[in-house]
């Protein structure tokens, strides 16, 4: 089956629902971060939106969207560990609808309680995200609700805003790294490139913790991998969307590994030189361009940093060093 990606009016019209809820986000270069990475480094701060990620930018075109379709939908339902549930509850609660969110046992508390106070009624189940999101489905479908899904077309639209900010505000990138989740923000990367012509090179990182893309690139299919990152639960993917890996085999893309080690020491490099809180996830593109620096010498490249939630005891650890 050929994905085909939003194309400039899908994302425009997307846009006009996320300014709506969010404004657009600044792209800094920091010196001290540059000094480190050895080339001119740009990051897109998704840190800073409502929520504390990009996802804040997801909901809003879906949820819009679909009340057009179907103003009759009272609530929303959606199965995450933190960022989407939280962008589901900001869109509902801003269109009068609730929001129903489940996550897995034992998820962050922090992320639960940013959730709570979106408005949404969370409900933990489940031994990890794949469970928890057929849980919400089944639950959903008892309650005549509309389930919103981590990947979706209008959901890709919303997020190639933030693309959309960042390729105009700087332009001639040669390559941009963003986390590969779910697959929303690789692929709003590849809707905003192709609908600017534009030719930057876009690396998905993922952790060498959640090999699943890594594996399913590698082999042109998708595989099931077990997810065991400490840091990078954002990125914790067990299996891959099947729409986001076709368009991700269809574009060729390559992806960079990561540990938790280098995460933490891309998160104690943000506090420490640009005082920036970011999530594991949110900081492994900067892991992944450090590692991968010798390639960009004399090069403009961009990092996102999408998300901005980490429990402040786990945080704690990661500046005291504890990951390595």
């Amino acid at each position: 089956m050929h994905h085909v990606l939003p194309n400039l009016a899908a994302i425009d019209a997307a846009s006009v629902q996320v300014y709506k809820i969010l404004s657009p986000t600044p792209q800094y270069r920091w010196l001290q971060l540059e000094a480190e990475f050895g080339a001119e480094l740009w990051v897109k701060h998704e840190n800073q939106t409502p929520t504390g990620s990009f996802k804040a930018r997801t909901a809003a075109a879906y949820v819009s969207e679909q009340l057009l379709a179907d103003p009759s939908i009272r609530c929303f339902f959606a199965a995450t560990r933190g960022n989407h549930g939280q962008a589901v509850a900001l869109a509902a609660r801003a269109h009068g609808r609730e929001s129903v969110v489940v996550v897995p046992i034992g998820n962050s508390r922090e992320k639960n309680a940013a959730m709570r106070a979106q408005g949404a009624q969370l409900i933990e189940f489940g031994a990890d995200f794949q469970a928890a999101k057929l849980h919400a489905i089944e639950l959903c479908a008892q309650q005549g609700g509309h389930f919103v899904p981590s990947f979706h077309p209008s959901i890709v639209a919303g997020v190639a805003s933030y693309w959309m900010e960042l390729f105009r505000a700087v332009p001639n990138l040669d390559a941009a790294y963003v986390p590969v989740g779910q697959g929303s923000g690789i692929c709003a990367a590849l809707a905003a490139r192709e609908a600017l012509g534009l030719r930057t090179e876009i690396i998905g990182v993922v952790s060498s913790h959640a090999p699943a893309y890594a594996l399913s690139l590698a082999q042109g299919e998708s595989v099931e991998a077990a997810a065991n990152t400490v840091l990078a639960d954002g990125v914790a993917c067990r299996v891959p969307e099947a729409a986001s890996l076709a368009l991700l085999l269809q574009y060729q893309i390559q992806l960079c590994q990561v540990s938790d080690a280098e995460v933490a020491q891309a998160m104690r490099l943000y506090f420490s030189a640009t005082h920036n809180v970011v999530e594991g996830a949110g900081a492994s593109p900067l892991a992944a361009a450090l590692r991968e620096r010798a390639k960009w010498q004399g090069k403009r490249v961009a990092v996102i940093a999408c998300g901005a939630n980490v429990d402040t005891e786990l945080f704690v650890r990661v500046l005291r060093g504890e990951f390595g």
